[in-house]
């Protein structure tokens, strides 16, 4: 080809060229061919001019119109996926069809609908609806019906829960000011003190005790959901478990016997807990070795400790068999912070516990026995160290932690057997009579 030709003739010419000279001719002749062939491609510019731009940098406090503009779009993107959610009337219409269409026979008073009469219910509740009428949803909700049918009834709660949920997903993003897709402790606590009043079970709540049952409230979602303690709640579909929803510590009568007991503990009423203050709390009786690591971790204002930290506290102590509060207490035994409890930090906190039990008048019991029994509760994966993955997969920690914190604790772990008969003879005698 002339190409070739013109090489053979740059390169093998009768006058010797130096080896530079010869790789920038090259050089040229590459970029010479090169844009040739380029040029019949289309330009690479226009191609960049179809990827759409997926970063949009946030506005500047200064840039006030940018961020009313970002505030007006996304309050009209929440109102769109707010339209989007099923209304009352379309509520009772999808009831009223799924009525309509149910499959006898019915169990007891609980009227069961097919797949084929589900799908077509599916069709006529219109587009709404149209996420809800899967195969997935009905093979979740399919249980032991030997005809192959779903509860009418469980279906339609399930659609209930899911629009209930999107509902209160969109109110709290309305909260949401950085647009992030979290909330700051100052974003949850304007939306529960804007709820407060359409809550018939807090209408009795004085209005001065609002600021104390926001923080209260407050503090729990922020104590479960962000443990590594980041100030950010993220907006996600999270449950409590059963355990803690039945506690109910969003009550007004919870969060009144909450403070209460921050304000009986507090005897020199200046709004703060010192370390022999909140020595008295509960049954008094909590090692001064783990009262020591409450206020060398956790955050204090000259020494001493603020509603919101004893809130996190109490959470901790009351829902110990919870992961979060698990979290919470082994860093508080962690006292090498190695991210696990050796034979070390073990005995470091029950001689504390046996200290109490000479000032009782109680034989001490010997650590040798219980760091056994305890590595038996736990079986950890390292057979000499304790992590907190450990705790949470034994489901001990909350046996564990009382162990080595809490004198009554300990006392009522060692006696358990002799308390259980002594139950058992009461039940007994209670019975006879």
């Amino acid at each position: 080809s002339s190409r070739k030709k013109l090489l053979r003739k740059k390169y093998f010419s009768p006058d010797q060229k130096s080896e530079q000279e010869l790789k920038d001719e090259e050089m040229d002749l590459f970029t010479k061919y090169y844009s040739e062939w380029k040029g019949g491609r289309k330009n690479t510019n226009e191609l960049h001019k179809t990827i759409p731009r997926f970063y949009y940098r946030l506005p500047a406090e200064d840039e006030v119109l940018l961020q009313k503009l970002r505030e007006e779009s996304r309050a009209v993107f929440l109102q769109r996926k707010s339209r989007e959610l099923l209304d009352n009337e379309e509520l009772q219409n999808l009831w009223f069809l799924l009525d309509k269409h149910q499959t006898p026979p019915m169990i007891g008073e609980e009227a069961m609908i097919n797949y084929e009469n589900f799908l077509k219910v599916g069709e006529k509740a219109g587009p709404k609806c149209k996420q809800f009428f899967t195969a997935k949803v009905f093979a979740k909700l399919l249980h032991t019906d030997s005809y192959g049918r779903i509860s009418i009834m469980q279906f339609f709660n399930y659609v209930m829960r899911k629009v209930w949920l999107h509902q209160t997903r969109i109110g709290l993003s309305l909260y949401d000011v950085a647009g992030q897709g979290y909330l700051r402790e100052s974003d949850l606590e304007n939306y529960i003190l804007e709820l407060i009043p359409t809550l018939p079970q807090l209408d009795g709540l004085e209005k001065s005790f609002y600021s104390f049952y926001v923080c209260t409230a407050v503090r729990k979602f922020f104590f479960f959901l962000d443990p590594l303690r980041t100030g950010k709640s993220y907006l996600r579909d999270e449950e409590l478990s059963k355990e803690s929803q039945e506690t109910n510590w969003f009550s007004a009568p919870s969060a009144l016997r909450v403070y209460g007991q921050y304000l009986n503990l507090d005897k020199d009423h200046n709004g703060m807990l010192s370390k022999e203050e909140l020595s008295r709390y509960g049954t008094a009786t909590m090692t001064n070795v783990f009262l020591d690591r409450v206020f060398q971790e956790c955050l204090t204002y000259d020494g001493e400790m603020d509603y919101k930290t004893y809130l996190d506290f109490v959470l901790a102590l009351e829902n110990r068999k919870e992961p979060a509060a698990l979290q919470y207490i082994f860093k508080l035994l962690d006292i090498e912070n190695k991210g696990y409890l050796n034979v070390f930090s073990l005995n470091y906190f029950f001689r504390a516990i046996q200290e109490l039990m000479k000032i009782h008048g109680q034989d001490p019991v010997s650590f040798q026995d219980v760091k056994d029994e305890i590595f038996d509760m736990v079986k950890p994966k390292d057979p000499l160290k304790i992590s907190l993955q450990d705790l949470i997969n034994s489901n001990q920690g909350d046996t564990v932690t009382t162990i080595l914190i809490d004198l009554n604790g300990f006392w009522t772990y060692e006696n358990r057997e002799a308390l259980v008969a002594n139950d058992s003879e009461n039940s007994t005698d209670l019975d006879d009579t």
